[in-house]
């Protein structure tokens, strides 16, 4: 069975270098539209961190750094960012050719229309809206590699002597052709994706991701045979406030310079 996926119709420049990039098979960078730069990405404990501000619209850019068709399932908030499922990686994608990149931008409402992806407190956000807050604060790309389809040779004929040298007997040189593999079905195994770090009592109100403006965002229909149930690999960016970050450990906050009541020992002249 083919799993109907959805193909980008532009072909996107890939981003200079992977500052605040994630992934092996992919570059995935979040990319704050507001402030117009891709955010740094904070190591922690075995996640990655993005800081996010509320009010600020954002788009998720996806590189593909292989020589092939990959397709990539996209979840935000544990919600697919097309379908709008409780997200599992058996779901529908975005296809990208080879070293190709594309920005998605927010959720998808049609063939032609996206509502923009923007950071807002928690009990906004579209995931808790449509009674799904448990796995609100995370970005989620399940990556898969096309399935190779075989190739079928003709086997080299082996002539007679007499055939051999008969008038106009040719080399008997074979050619080679690709035959259509077959449709495999697939089991459509669900997993779920990592779960945002645990919420801490002295933070501040989380955030999530708003269900935001419509705007253009125009893609086509294709098919895809996965190579694999399960996917090469999932690459996870969790998101909160800095004061969030910072009250996690995943940031280290500045030192602040205090006043000491006795820093010397006399009276020195005044400059």
């Amino acid at each position: 069975m083919n799993w109907k996926t959805i193909t980008s119709g532009i072909m996107l420049c890939a981003a200079a270098g992977t500052a605040g990039a994630v992934g092996n098979l992919a570059d995935v960078t979040v990319y704050d539209r507001a402030q117009g730069r891709t955010l740094p990405v904070y190591q922690y404990e075995g996640r990655q961190y993005v800081v996010g501000k509320p009010g600020n619209e954002y788009q998720i850019r996806v590189r593909n750094r292989s020589g092939a068709h990959v397709l990539a399932v996209m979840s935000v908030d544990g919600v697919n960012v097309v379908s709008g499922e409780t997200a599992n990686w058996s779901q529908t994608g975005y296809v990208l050719g080879r070293y190709q990149s594309f920005d998605v931008k927010g959720w998808r409402k049609s063939m032609e229309r996206t509502a923009a992806f923007f950071f807002t407190e928690h009990e906004n956000s579209y995931a808790a809206r449509t009674g799904r807050p448990d796995h609100v604060g995370v970005i989620g790309v399940a990556m898969f590699r096309k399935k190779a389809e075989p190739e079928a040779f003709i086997q080299r004929e082996r002539l007679s002597d007499s055939r051999r040298e008969a008038p106009g007997a040719g080399s008997g040189a074979g050619a080679s052709a690709e035959s259509s593999a077959p449709r495999a079905a697939l089991d459509g195994v669900a997993g779920t994706l990592p779960a945002p770090a645990p919420q801490m009592a002295e933070k501040s109100t989380s955030l999530g991701t708003g269900h935001g403006r419509s705007e253009a965002s125009r893609v086509t229909y294709t098919s895809f045979e996965r190579a694999t149930v399960h996917p090469e690999e999932v690459i996870a960016i969790h998101y909160d406030t800095y004061s969030n970050l910072v009250a996690m450990g995943v940031i280290r906050a500045p030192q602040i310079a205090r006043p000491t009541p006795f820093p010397g020992q006399f009276v020195p002249d005044p400059r």
